[in-house]
Parts: structure tokens; C-alpha cells; sequence
């Protein structure tokens, strides 16, 4: 089975904030020493069942990246292409470059370095025997619907599902997802939801945790700091 992961890492990080962070893309601030969407590499190149990596990268970033990953003597092929101005873009520019033989695709934030590789597989699992399949938690607070600042709704938890990544699709049902996607102009904030479009398949949640948290605002990376500490003292 042929599994090609694609990392979207385009973003501008506009929430981390340059004056806070003092890098204005996230996903290139620094755990260790090592920029985060390093760290979020090296997770799936742990993971026996993923056959490539592809990167989704602005194009002022391809080079300097390339030469980061070179360092690392990645066991699996590490690919970069250029990418988009929307995460959708993004996913959309390295799908059109995976062979056809490929047989699943793995979505994940490039900015969540702290997912298990034993939930890798889960995940990878779940969507070969259904065909599509993402990480999800239960959300723990009270969930309301607002319409501006007034309560609407109370949500029932047991109904709601937090989206994580990896979201794992089979390659032609994720093909049909973005391309039915671009032709109603339809934009969605995870791939999960294009696929949802296409009504042909019931998409299945696997326990996430809390732990594989996306890095997002200066506070996250005091967080990630710990997470990493923890990691490095297991290991």
C-alpha cells in the first residue's frame, strides 16, 4: 500500500504574530533548535506505513527547506512544491504531483509536531478499510451556537467532535473532493469537509489527543516546549 502524506506549510502564521514570535511563519519557529515542521517530518518518517512526504512551501522557502531536510537523511523520499495562497491550494498543488499508483493520502498540519506515530497507523488503518478517516477529540467545554453575542444553542457534546489531523482519504475519492470543490467554488477549512460534499462515503473518527495540539499563538510554543522535553526525556 502506497501512502503519500502531504504537510501544507504556506501559511503566513498571520496569529503567531511577528513582534511575539519573532518569525512570522509558525511552522519555522524553533523547538530545540530544529523549526517545527522539521520535527513534524521526523513523526512520519517514523512511521513504517508512509511511503512519501510532500511539502507544500511559499516559493522563497523551497531551497532553504531542501537543505534542512537534506541534513536529516530522510529514510522515505521528502518532496517540496510550491504552494498556494489558501491551505486548500496547497494540498490541491501537491495532490496533482502524486503518482497514480498512490493509494492513500495523508493530510496533516504542518504546525502539529507532537503526533503519535501509533495514531498514524490508526488513522491509516481506519481509512483503508473505509476510505476516508480523520483524528478527532470530544470537545470537554460547553459548546454553544451564537448569533453575534447572543446564545442560540447548547450543543450536545456526545454529538460534536473536535477536527485534528491526519485526515487519510482514499487518492481518487480525494482527487473528486477538490476537484468538484473547484468547480462550485466551494472553500473548506479542512479536507474532511470536501470530501463530506461528495456523499459517497461516511467518514470515520478516530481518537485523537489532546496532546497533538496545533501551534497557532505565541503561548502554544510554551506548551510545545513541555511536550517536546517530555518527548526527548522517553525517548
Amino acid at each position: 500500500m502506497k501512502v503519500s502524506v502531504i504537510l501544507p506549510a504556506a501559511g503566513l502564521g498571520t496569529r503567531m504574530g511577528r513582534e511575539k514570535s519573532g518569525v512570522s511563519r509558525k511552522q519555522f519557529m524553533l523547538l530545540e533548535g530544529a523549526p517545527i515542521l522539521i520535527h513534524t517530518i521526523r513523526k512520519f518518517l517514523r512511521c513504517p506505513m508512509v511511503s512519501e512526504i510532500v511539502v507544500a512551501l511559499r516559493p522563497e522557502d523551497l531551497d532553504w527547506a531542501r537543505g534542512l531536510v537534506h541534513q536529516e537523511h530522510p529514510s522515505r523520499p521528502v518532496r517540496f512544491v510550491e504552494g498556494g495562497e489558501t491551505r486548500q491550494q496547497s494540498v490541491e498543488n501537491a495532490l496533482a504531483t502524486l503518482a497514480p499508483d498512490t493509494d492513500l493520502v495523508a493530510v496533516h498540519d504542518a504546525v502539529r509536531p507532537f503526533i503519535d506515530t501509533d495514531l498514524i497507523e490508526q488513522v491509516i488503518a481506519e481509512a483503508s478499510h473505509n476510505g476516508a478517516a480523520i483524528v478527532g477529540i470530544v470537545p470537554v467545554d460547553t459548546v454553544k451556537r451564537v448569533h453575534k453575542n447572543k446564545i442560540r444553542a447548547t450543543l450536545p457534546r456526545e454529538h460534536l467532535v473536535l477536527a485534528q489531523t491526519p485526515q487519510v482519504f482514499r487518492f481518487d475519492l480525494l482527487q473528486r473532493a477538490f476537484a468538484s470543490a473547484r468547480e462550485d467554488a466551494f472553500s473548506g477549512t479542512d479536507e474532511s469537509s470536501l470530501v463530506e460534499r461528495l456523499e459517497q462515503v461516511e467518514v470515520s473518527v478516530v481518537q485523537g489527543s489532546d496532546r497533538n495540539i496545533k501551534i497557532t499563538k505565541p503561548t502554544d510554543m510554551e506548551l510545545a516546549r513541555l511536550f517536546l522535553a517530555e518527548e526527548l526525556a522517553a525517548s
